[in-house]
C-alpha cells in the first residue's frame, strides 16, 4: 500500500459520484479543446503564413479570458456555481458549432475565425472560476490535491491524444472534421455537468445570508504572499516562455512543415505531463508545495530554452517532454495551494485570478513569442524567453520567503459517507476576512 501511494491517487474517482461526472465532462471538453487548438493554429497559418498571425490567436484568447474570467469570478461567488458551469458549457458548444460552420463554407477571413475563437475563450473564461471551485466542495479535504492531479492528468492525456488526432483528422478530412470533433466533445461535457448537484457559494444568496458576494475578494490575493507569489511564478513562466505560437515556424524551417510533426510537438509536452501526472502521488502527498512549484517553473524555462537550441527531432521532443512534466508539477502545486488557502466565500474571485493567469498568461506569452520571432528568429525567441522565465522565477523565490516555506495544512479525515459531498471543506479554512488572510501562514 505504501508503494502505491507514491504513484497515482485514484480515491476521488472510486465509487462514482459527482466528482466523477465533473471529471468526465472536463476530460471530454479538454480533448475537444486540444483538437481545436491545432485546427485553429493550422488554419490561421494557412491563411496568413505569419508568426504574428498565429500569435494573434493568443492575443484574442488572452484578452477574452482576462475580461470574462474576472467577471466569472464575481459570478461564481454570487450564484449557484453549477448553473454557471452549465450555461457557459452551452456557450462553448455554440462557438464550436460556429467554427465548424466557417470551415465548411471555406472561410478565408481570418478575422471571422479569430472572433469565433474569442467567443469560445470568453465562454470558457466566464465558467472556469466556478468550475475550479467544484473539486474542493465535492471532495473530502484530504483528496483535493489528488482530485486536482487527476484533472490535470486528463488534460495531459488530451494534450497527448488531441494534437496527434487533430493532425490525422486535418490531413485526411481537413478542418471541418476537426471542428466537428470538438463540437461532439463539448456536447459530451454538457451532458456530464447536468448531473452535478446544486452548489451555491457559502454566505451568498442563501436564506438569511447575503445576496451579493462579500467585499474584498480581490485583496485576498494581494494580502497573502503565498497566493500572489504562486500566481506571479506561473505568470513569469508562461508570459516569458510559452512556445506554442512558434511551433508552426519551427516545424517549417526544421521539419518541412509536416502537420503530423506539428501535432507531435504538443503531444511531446503531453508525454512529459502525463508521465509526471501518473507519478503525482510523489507531489500530492508532499506538503512543501511552494518550493516544488518554484523549482518546476524554473525547469520549464530551461527546458524550453533547450528546445530552441535543439536540432534533431528526438532532442526537440525530449526538451518539450521535460517542459511538460515540469508544467504539470507546477500546475498541481499551484492549484492545490490556491484552493486550500482561499475561503469559500472568496474562492470564485480568487479562482478567476488564477484562471486568468493560467490561461491568459500562456496566450499572451504566445503573442510575445510570435512578435519576437518576427523581429529576430524562432530559436532566439525560444532561448531568450526560456532563460528570462527561469531568471524571473529565481527572483520570485529570492524575495518571497513565505512561498518557499509554505506547507499545506494537515489533512482532516474524510467526512462521514452520509454527509452530502458538497459539504466537504478545505482542511484548514483561513479567516473569512481578507485582512486576516494577509497573515502569510506557512
Amino acid at each position: 500500500m505504501k508503494g502505491r501511494g507514491q504513484f497515482l491517487d485514484t480515491r476521488p474517482l472510486r465509487g462514482g459520484g459527482p466528482f466523477l461526472d465533473l471529471w468526465t465532462g472536463t476530460a471530454a471538453s479538454q480533448l475537444g479543446g486540444q483538437i481545436a487548438t491545432v485546427a485553429v493554429l493550422a488554419q490561421v497559418w494557412d491563411l496568413t503564413r505569419s508568426p504574428v498571425g498565429t500569435g494573434a490567436i493568443g492575443l484574442v484568447s488572452g484578452l477574452a479570458t482576462l475580461v470574462f474570467g474576472l467577471l466569472g469570478g464575481t459570478l461564481a461567488d454570487a450564484v449557484d456555481r453549477r448553473t454557471v458551469v452549465r450555461a457557459t458549457t452551452g456557450g462553448q458548444l455554440l462557438a464550436a458549432g460556429g467554427l465548424c460552420a466557417q470551415a465548411l463554407t471555406d472561410n478565408r477571413n481570418v478575422l471571422l475565425l479569430l472572433t469565433l475563437v474569442a467567443v469560445g475563450a470568453a465562454c470558457s473564461g466566464l465558467g472556469a472560476p466556478a468550475r475550479r471551485t467544484l473539486p474542493v466542495r465535492l471532495l473530502p479535504s484530504d483528496q483535493v490535491a489528488a482530485g486536482l492531479a487527476l484533472t490535470n492528468i486528463s488534460f495531459q492525456a488530451a494534450m497527448l491524444a488531441g494534437p496527434a488526432l487533430a493532425g490525422l483528422i486535418i490531413a485526411r478530412w481537413d478542418f471541418p472534421a476537426a471542428y466537428a470533433a470538438q463540437a461532439v466533445a463539448v456536447a459530451i461535457s454538457a451532458l456530464a455537468v447536468i448531473r452535478l448537484p446544486p452548489m451555491r457559494p457559502e454566505g451568498a444568496g442563501t436564506k438569511g445570508g447575503r445576496s451579493r458576494p462579500r467585499r474584498g475578494g480581490w485583496r485576498v490575493v494581494l494580502r497573502r504572499p503565498t497566493l500572489w507569489g504562486s500566481m506571479v511564478t506561473d505568470l513569469c513562466a508562461t508570459v516569458l516562455a510559452m512556445p506554442v505560437s512558434l511551433f508552426p515556424l519551427v516545424n517549417e524551417i526544421r521539419f518541412d512543415g509536416d502537420p503530423r510533426t506539428l501535432g507531435l510537438f504538443l503531444s511531446a509536452v503531453a508525454v512529459g505531463g502525463i508521465t509526471a501526472g501518473l507519478l503525482s502521488g510523489t507531489v500530492t502527498r508532499r506538503r512543501g508545495g511552494g518550493l516544488i512549484q518554484l523549482i518546476a517553473a524554473g525547469v520549464w524555462g530551461l527546458a524550453l530554452a533547450g528546445f530552441g537550441l535543439a536540432g534533431p527531432l528526438w532532442l526537440a521532443l525530449a526538451c518539450l517532454a521535460v517542459a511538460g512534466a515540469a508544467d504539470t508539477v507546477s500546475v498541481i502545486t499551484r492549484s492545490t495551494l490556491v484552493q486550500l488557502e482561499t475561503p469559500d466565500a472568496y474562492r470564485g474571485r480568487v479562482s478567476s485570478v488564477e484562471h486568468v493567469i493560467g490561461v491568459a498568461g500562456p496566450e499572451l506569452g504566445n503573442f510575445r513569442g510570435g512578435l519576437v520571432a518576427s523581429a529576430t528568429s524562432a530559436p532566439f525567441s525560444l532561448v531568450a524567453g526560456g532563460l528570462a522565465a527561469a531568471s524571473a522565477v529565481a527572483f520570485v523565490a529570492a524575495v518571497n520567503a513565505p512561498l518557499r516555506a509554505y506547507r499545506t495544512p494537515t489533512p482532516v479525515p474524510p467526512k462521514p459517507l452520509e454527509a452530502p459531498p458538497a459539504s466537504a471543506t478545505p482542511a484548514t479554512e483561513p479567516s473569512e476576512s481578507p485582512e486576516a488572510a494577509g497573515s502569510g501562514r506557512p
